[in-house]
Formats: structure tokens, sequence, C-alpha cells
């Protein structure tokens, strides 16, 4: 109770600051809310839906398809921040590498579904998938393929007009550019490889073919072929005469060419000793003929009838006393019969039959007077009255006597031993000429 006229002193406590004290209530909103572009977001707290962002709220994050975010489900702390980032960022693939000699376009870089299509540079093949997708595992579809040379190198030969052989040769100079290869990978190509004679070579006569190879780096080869052809200016064939010989130098018969003749022993040449083949591809001079010898029996001497043989025959000397002498007529006999071997030999038979005056002399057909007859026998000294054969050689030298008749082989045989039979036998080889009985 109270005394009467006592006043009442009243203490009033100052109100305590709850919040300074208790945490905020749970329904208080606390974390910024939350929100996901690319995608969507549903929150759960203890007190219902209504409450998104309150302390302790947990949010799942779902992001549209091609879009990831850090964290599927995050949840508002104390610090009045989410526990990560909860952003949908777009699904990027790891870039890709450039294929060596190539690249690639991209519908959208590297992020997801981009479509990349690769491509290679000019003369390379593409090997591997053309195409490669970003997935959504943020791996590519495909790997990156590669760009192999596939491509050829090309090359052009030179294309050459027929070359024609200069006066007196059979061979022409050819002159040309060595080509490049041309390849799309490498560019030039100056490594090439001719299969033939090289460039400024001389190139005989007729057609020639030839071949360039070029590789490029990748091993690929490239080639052409092109073709020499030389000509030889010629004029008509000529051939030796008969009883003669032709030697001639170069071919023969090209432009330039030099022909010359002799005759055998006992002919005389008749017309050009030596033909050129002119530019109008005509002979120079005339025909070549060799003519028989003209034997003179008209002489007054023997030394003089001889003398016409000189270096042209050579003389088998036939002595007998009489016609019906047994060894002359088997001598004729068995050279008659070896006729071919006499003129291939140069050998000329004269005959001397009889004793003086009534002796004969004969070449052939053709008869010698007596006196001309006497006068052979005393220049070679031959017996009158006995067989003898005497060979004399073309230098007029007494090679071989025979007291008695021979074979036609046994005299072929000397012969053939005489040097200057030796050089005939080669030229009437080359010459086709021969005896076939």
């Amino acid at each position: 109770s109270t005394v009467p006229g006592q006043e009442i002193a009243w203490h009033v406590t100052p109100p305590i600051k709850l919040a300074a004290v208790f945490p905020p209530s749970l329904g208080t909103p606390w974390c910024t809310p939350i929100k996901v572009k690319h995608g969507d977001v549903s929150c759960r707290t203890s007190r219902g839906e209504h409450y998104r962002n309150v302390m302790g709220t947990r949010c799942k994050i779902r992001c549209k398809q091609g879009y990831e975010s850090q964290s599927s489900e995050v949840v508002c702390m104390a610090s009045k921040h989410w526990s990560s980032n909860y952003a949908c960022r777009e699904i990027r693939c790891p870039k890709l590498n450039m294929p060596v000699n190539g690249g690639y376009k991209c519908s959208d870089g590297s992020y997801f579904n981009s479509r990349c299509e690769f491509f290679c540079s000019a003369g390379f093949s593409l090997k591997g998938q053309t195409i490669a997708t970003c997935q959504h595992s943020k791996s590519w579809s495909a790997g990156v393929p590669i760009c192999v040379d596939m491509d050829p190198p090309k090359i052009k030969c030179p294309n050459l007009k027929d070359k024609w052989a200069e006066p007196g040769k059979l061979t022409a100079r050819v002159t040309w550019d060595t080509p490049e290869g041309v390849d799309t990978a490498d560019g030039i190509l100056t490594d090439v490889t001719l299969k033939g004679k090289p460039s400024k070579s001389d190139f005989p006569e007729g057609l020639h073919k030839m071949s360039y190879t070029v590789l490029d780096r990748a091993g690929n080869k490239g080639s052409c072929r092109f073709t020499v052809r030389v000509r030889v200016r010629r004029c008509s064939p000529l051939f030796a005469p008969d009883n003669g010989y032709m030697k001639c130098d170069s071919d023969g018969d090209n432009y330039g060419a030099t022909c010359e003749f002799t005759c055998t022993g006992g002919y005389e040449l008749q017309g050009s000793a030596a033909r050129v083949c002119q530019s109008g591809l005509t002979w120079s001079g005339s025909d070549t003929t060799c003519a028989a010898m003209n034997i003179n029996v008209g002489v007054r001497t023997a030394a003089a009838l001889l003398d016409q043989f000189y270096e042209k025959r050579r003389l088998l000397i036939i002595s007998a006393p009489t016609a019906a002498n047994h060894n002359y007529r088997f001598q004729m006999t068995n050279l008659q019969h070896a006729q071919c071997g006499l003129d291939l030999r140069h050998v000329t038979v004269i005959e001397l039959v009889g004793t003086y005056p009534a002796q004969i002399g004969r070449i052939r057909h053709r008869l010698l007077p007596p006196a001309l007859a006497l006068q052979i026998r005393i220049l070679l000294r031959i017996p009158q009255r006995s067989f003898q054969m005497v060979l004399v050689d073309k230098q007029g030298m007494d090679k071989q006597r025979y007291p008695f008749p021979i074979t036609s082989a046994e005299l072929f045989t000397t012969i053939d031993t005489f040097p200057l039979r030796k050089d005939e036998m080669v030229l009437q080889q080359e010459a086709g000429q021969n005896c076939q009985s």
C-alpha cells in the first residue's frame, strides 16, 4: 500500500533489441532472388514455396538443352549468397585443331550443336570424317581428319618437229628446254627425270621415244612422253659397176656422201671416178662403168705388150711345142673349168704354141703375130721345145714357173698368197664377188 502524500517512483526498463540477439525469422528474404536464363529453377523451404530466397532455401537448377550449370542445386547461405554459381552457360567443346594443309568452317564456333565442316587446300584430298558436331558430352562427334596429297603433278613434254641431218652426217643436234612439273599442292617442281638422250645431243637417224617423270613431295608421279625423229636426205642408191668396186663415205647415199669407183684388173673406168650426193638429192657427175681392157696386139715388142697389163692383170703364160702336147691339153682343159677363178684373181692367160717360125700366140680369141710370140719367149726365157708355164704378177715380176701341169686349186693357192691379192680379197668379199662353183 501507499502512504498518503508519498510519491511513487516508476522505473521503466528500455526495450531489448531482439534482432541483435536472435537470428532473423526464417521467413525474412535473405539471398538474391534466383533468375535463370536459358533454364528454370525450383526452390523449396520448410515454409513452403512462397519463401524462395530465405536462408536455407534449396533450389534445383535445370538448364535448357545445350546449356549447363556449375551446380544442379544451390542453397541460400547465412552469408546472404547462394552456395555456388547457378547460371546456365552454353555447352562448349574444346577448340578443334586445324588440319595440316586444310581448315574448317563451323556454324557456331565450338558451342553445342555447332556443325564444323572440314576442307583441304587445293591438291589435297580429305581422309576421315568430313563433318564434326559438338555434342552434349562436350566432345566432337568425329576426330580431325587429315589432308593427303593424292593429286599427281602434271608435266608437259616438248613438242619437237622432225630434224634433218647435216650434209655428210647421219645425225642431227636436237635441243629443247627442260620442262617443269606443276603440282596443285607443291607448285613448281624442277626436279624432273629424263629417260633417253639429253637435250643438245646428236641423235642418229630414226625415231627416238623419250619421256620425262616428276615426283611431288608426297611421292605422286606425273609423266609425259615425246619423240625425236631425225631424217636423212638421201639420193637414189648407187651400185658398184660390173667388174668394179664402189667405196662410199658416210652412209653411201646421204646428202654430202661421196662414192669413189675403181675397176678390177683388166677393166678400165669410164664415166665419173667419184660422185657426190648433192642438196637437190641428185648425184654429181655421170654414170660409171668398167669396160674390158682393149689389148693392143699390134705392138712391135714383147715389153710393149706386157706393159699394157702392168698394175692391172696377172699373166699366166703357157708355152708348148705343139697343140697336141699332152701337158698342154691337160692344162688348158683344167683351166677352162676354172675361168671364174681366173677372172676373180685378175689372171689373163697367154698361150704360145709351136716352134719358130710356125709358132703362134693367143690371148683368148685374139692372135699374136709369130714375131711377137717369139719375143715373149725370148724376154721371159721360155723354152720352145718343152712345156712350161710362167706366172707373172701385176708388177711384172716372174713369180713362179711350172715345168708340168698343175691343178687350178694349186695355182689359186699360190696367187692368194700375194700381198696385193689379200687386199683384193677383202674388197671382193665386201662387194660379194665370189665363185660358187
